[in-house]
């Protein structure tokens, strides 16, 4: 599970972020920070699951 979150973290990652925190206040972060800039968005995704965070 952890490879196709990568994957969407890189592709749709208010996706991923919503996958990993539910929605939560890192969801919202992610949707702004992706609307600002892809880049943002994907690291802030990739950060959330690859530190296992929770809600």
């Amino acid at each position: 599970m952890i490879i196709v979150k990568i994957i969407l973290a890189i592709f749709l990652p208010p996706l991923a972020a919503a996958l990993q925190v539910g929605i939560s206040t890192h969801f919202w972060i992610n949707l702004i920070l992706t609307l600002l800039g892809g880049i943002p968005g994907m690291v802030h995704a990739l950060w959330l699951v690859l530190t296992n965070k929770t809600a």
